[in-house]
């Protein structure tokens, strides 16, 4: 584990995920398991492994087996234990036994800018990650927070993960373009950012995908923040302010991110890894 000034990640997990209904009418997305493991504990694996030991999870109603599921199930290990079958939640287990779990409710459902507001009272004023559990990166080598955690530690500022999607697509994610900075191939300093651009408006194919990491003073400015897209308060709206000033780095990414939020990236993402696993 590497060490980092940023201990916290921030779980936005209120979200109804209406494309996979009616699996999702009473289980969480972010519960739909990729073979035999929820998407939420693969994020959390994530952040653990990127040093971080404090997950606050933004949920909201019917999410309830989230809360469960990173909690100790007393009943079902005294069942288990010592057959061939109590192996199955040593994963789990550790990661109940490494990290902190918080838990506030989003009351309403006002946007990813309001997500991560709403989780101040978890975060405090100190920066902290933020990881979407619905898209699912692998990262042989390190994963795609830890990449990051050392993008920040250089440059001290707010950082998103970006990759090069089809013009196309643009209006499904927020776009940035800057500058490339320091002779390096994969670092932006940001200078504009718009929410879900029409490709005939899109700055560039440069999309930002669920990881970033934050400072503190956005809590502030999502609060001044209005809606956008959609009629909700955009994160992107909120860091724009932050990139004016210069202070939002992009960081292309090294692995593969899978659009679990879709039908067709979550069966990518379930065919990915069940190759890996019989590699």
């Amino acid at each position: 584990m590497m060490k980092t000034t940023v201990k916290k990640c921030l779980f936005p997990a209120a979200g109804y995920g209406t494309r996979f209904l009616p699996a999702t009418k009473a289980m969480p997305k972010e519960m739909l398991p990729v073979l035999n493991k929820p998407l939420i504990q693969y994020g959390v694996e994530e952040a653990v492994d990127a040093g971080c030991e404090t997950m606050a999870i933004v949920t909201g109603r019917g999410k309830r087996a989230i809360e469960d599921h990173f909690d100790i199930s007393y009943e079902l290990e005294h069942q288990i234990k010592g057959t061939s079958k109590e192996h199955y939640l040593s994963e789990i287990r550790n990661l109940i036994c490494k990290c902190n779990f918080s838990y506030t409710r989003q009351v309403q459902m006002k946007g990813l800018g309001h997500a991560i507001l709403t989780g101040e009272i978890l975060i405090g004023q100190e920066p902290f990650a933020v990881l979407l559990a619905d898209d699912l990166c692998d990262a042989p080598n390190k994963g795609v927070l830890a990449q990051m955690m050392q993008v920040y530690e250089q440059y001290g500022c707010c950082v998103v993960a970006i990759e090069e999607v089809p013009k196309s697509q643009t209006n499904r994610y927020g776009i940035i373009a800057g500058q490339l900075i320091d002779g390096k191939d994969d670092i932006y300093r940001v200078e504009t950012m718009v929410e879900k651009p029409d490709p005939k408006d899109a700055p560039s194919n440069l999309a930002i995908i669920g990881r970033y990491i934050l400072t503190p003073d956005i809590f502030d400015i999502l609060r001044e923040t209005k809606a956008g897209v959609g009629g909700e308060i955009q994160i992107t709206d909120a860091l724009l302010e932050l990139a004016k000033k210069g202070k939002v780095i992009a960081y292309r990414f090294e692995g593969k991110r899978f659009d679990c939020g879709s039908v067709d990236g979550f069966v990518m993402a379930i065919n990915h890894f069940y190759e890996i696993s019989k590699a």
